[in-house]
Order: C-alpha cells, then structure tokens, then sequence
C-alpha cells in the first residue's frame, strides 16, 4: 500500500513505523513492478558481487565468535540492503509489519515519540499529544543519548526502538540533550498509545481551533465532524479557522486529501512521481468544500512531516490559508509497503510527493508564508490605570451604555491561546482578516 511514512524508525511512537510519518497509503500497490517498467528491466547478474557475498557468508559462519545461522546472516543481508538505500525504506519482520498495520488504527503500545536518527545519535521529531512522552516535556529536537543507562550512539535505529520498546506499565529511564545543554533523565512508563487524531474548540467566539495530532484512516471523516462542531457551538457562521498541523508527524496520505478537500472547492491536492506506473498519482478536490471558504491559517513548526506537508502545500499553493509558523520537516517522498511471504513486507520508498505548483518538499519543508517562532508570553495587569469611569462624578455614556471602570472586565477564562505565542499570533492576524473582509 501507498504509504507516506517519516522517519527510519519504525516509528517510535514506539511501535511504530510509518515514521513520520505514520502512514499507511492510500492503495494497494503491486508485488512486483509491471512489466517493461525499468525496475524489471533483466541485466546480467553481477556475479563477482555474489561470490563475494558467499564468501562474506561463508568466513562469518567459519570464524565468527559465536555461532551464527543462515537464517540470520540473510535476514541481516536484506536489512542491510534496504537500510542503505534511504532513511525510510526498510525490511519489516512479523512484529513489525502487524505493528505498522496497527499504527494506521490509532492504537498502539509505546511512549508515544516519533524519533528519527541525526549523526549517528537518536532525535526526537516530535511527540504526540496525550501520551506519556507529551506528558513528560520531551520535545521535538530532543537527543535521546541513552536507554536506561546504555548509550544509543552507534546504535541502529531498529535497536533502538526494539529497547524503548517493553511491557505496558513498565518505566523506562531516556537520557535527553536539550539544545545543546545538560544531560538529564525522564522517567515514564510504557503504555497504550491511544492517539486522538483531531480535536476542535472555539478560541473565542467566531474563530475555531482544528488540531490534528497524525493522519490515520478515519482523520477526514474527525475533521468533518470537527467543522459541523464548531458551526453548532459557535451558533452561526465561523469568522475564521485554525488549522494546527505543529509537531504532526505525518500520516495516511488519502487522509491528508480528504482534510484538504473539506476545505476548496477545486483544484489540484497533491500528484506523485516514480518509476513505476502505480507510483504516478494525482488528487483533485470534489467541491465539498465544508468549511464555508471562512479565512484560514495554517500552523506548522519543525516536526510537520510528511502528509502535514501535503495539506499545508496544498493549501498555500491554492491560497486558501495563510501558513504560520516556521519551516516544516521536510519529508517529501512515498513508501509503498510490498507484503511477503510469511507475514514479512519490504518498506520502500517509490515516489516523491508534489505541491499543486509541483514543488517539491524532500529536503527542504514548507516555507511558511509568515514566520513566527517560539516565544513566551507574559501578561501584564493593566488595573494600574484609572479610567474616567473610575472618577467620582463622570459623566455617563451619551448612549446609555454601561461604565466600565477598571476591572469591571473579571478574570477570563483560561484558553489555549494565553500560554501560545503562535497560536495567539494566528488568531490575530484571523480578526485583522475579519475586519478588513467585513465579516
């Protein structure tokens, strides 16, 4: 099957796999390359390479420290074969082919980290909302130097994972480098990984929030659901909408479709190149456009991979958003996932992803259309000012309005945007669009 997947990893999040992506694709994909494709072409078989390769084979089973089966030396072969090609292709074992099938499904036992490997070390690309690495503080950009107490440089990232890897309940100490600083543990314990693709709420009145933490199977139908939500609690028409795609690490590619779908009415979505002729797609929207063409931003940060990448190219090139934040991860290429024999499948990347203006992402993100970064907010009290309706005798509104002295506001209610420089940054330039479109 088409798959977008993100990182070497086998994804992390911890089980993982379709890596950043966290993707099962869109449809089946043929065993074997059509005939007369290139990738069926017949050259001669490069015969001193395989006598070298017996050789190889023969030498470590004769002199090896320790015995070493057949099974084994081939099994380690393929990986070898698939890991050198690209960070994404891989050899998937039974466990690991029924853990991807089970990551599409938004369930699945691990930490809840999406990891990829940088100079030979472990990197966090993000963590998923709600799982016990989100509620620990581990960060995207985050090295993970150690496995309880066993350092990971060195290490493949499949060894890695298979370490984080264990028993639900169980606690796992990660050793972390935060920018460049001190070293320092976290401690969490394994557990089922429930994932949440979508969650929706209104900001304030009139302007909505549609966050979606991955693209699994059933994200298009959440974010339909998501819309009719906020038209019903926000009791009229939207001013304006959200699109949050921070720290998303990818997905299902028919997935991402489907969400830009709900939000054009024409146009093309996203087209694939390969090879080989299944590899070649093109998506165009229905017309069912959802979400009533209110203005639009879209949120993305390092950690936005893969089929977060589509929606948000889609939905720049077509001009239906403004896309904040800054520059993506950059993952544009398609795994397709080639089941074999014995509940195994081969993980290989077999196209490269395009934006409606046909750019491409690999390597180089989405640039977003105003950057805005990290910061803190602090809130300042303003009751240090008197106003004329705190001054004994003031006149009264001219209209009949009520005096509003200082204070006379109350303490508002908490909201997500507060705390959230970026998220607050979008909601401000939502109204500036609101008023100048006379909305």
């Amino acid at each position: 099957m088409l798959h977008l997947s993100r990182l070497t990893s086998l994804a992390l999040t911890i089980a993982l796999v379709i890596g950043a992506p966290l993707a099962f694709a869109a449809q089946p994909a043929p065993a074997v390359a059509p005939a007369g494709t290139a990738a069926t072409s017949k050259a001669p078989l490069p015969l001193e390479e395989l006598r070298t390769f017996a050789e190889v084979m023969d030498r470590i089973k004769a002199a090896y420290v320790e015995p070493v089966d057949d099974k084994t030396l081939l099994e380690n072969a393929i990986k070898g074969m698939l890991s050198n090609l690209d960070p994404h292709s891989a050899y998937l074992g039974p466990e690991d082919f029924a853990e991807l099938q089970e990551s599409t499904s938004g369930e699945f036992g691990g930490l809840g980290i999406e990891v990829g490997a940088e100079d030979g070390f472990i990197k966090v690309v993000s963590p998923i909302d709600d799982t016990p690495a989100s509620k620990a503080g581990i960060q995207a950009g985050d090295f993970i130097v150690k496995i309880n107490g066993a350092p990971t440089r060195g290490q493949t990232m499949t060894e890695a994972v298979d370490k984080m890897r264990g028993k639900i309940g169980q606690k796992i100490t990660l050793t972390l480098v935060r920018d460049g600083g001190t070293p320092f543990d976290v401690t969490l314990a394994r557990a089922v990984i429930q994932v949440k693709s979508v969650k929706a709420q209104l900001l304030e009145s009139g302007y909505g929030l549609i966050r979606i933490t991955q693209f699994q199977v059933k994200t298009g139908e959440e974010v339909s659901r998501a819309l009719a939500k906020l038209r019903k609690d926000n009791g009229k028409k939207l001013k304006g909408i959200i699109l949050d795609l921070r720290n998303n690490p990818g997905g299902v590619l028919q997935a991402a479709v489907e969400v830009v779908d709900h939000f054009i009415t024409k146009g093309l979505i996203v087209y694939t190149k390969g090879r080989i002729a299944n590899s070649e797609l093109r998506f165009s929207a229905t017309g069912k456009d959802e979400s009533e063409a209110v203005p639009m931003v879209v949120l993305i940060n390092g950690g936005s991979a893969s089929a977060s990448e589509i929606v948000a190219g889609a939905l720049q090139d077509q001009k239906r958003a403004v896309v904040m934040g800054t520059t993506s991860f950059g993952k544009g290429s398609v795994q397709t996932v080639l089941p074999l024999n014995n509940d195994r499948a081969l993980k290989i990347t077999t196209a490269l992803y395009f934006t409606p203006n046909g750019r491409s992402i690999q390597a180089q993100g989405i640039v977003p259309d105003i950057e805005v970064r990290r910061a803190k907010i602090t809130n300042e009290a303003d009751s240090d000012y008197f106003k004329e309706a705190d001054l004994q005798g003031h006149l009264g509104n001219g209209n009949g309005g009520a005096d509003r002295p200082t204070g006379s506001g109350g303490k508002p209610k908490a909201m997500p945007q507060d705390d959230d420089y970026q998220l607050a940054q979008a909601l401000s330039l939502l109204k500036g669009l609101s008023i100048t479109s006379g909305r």
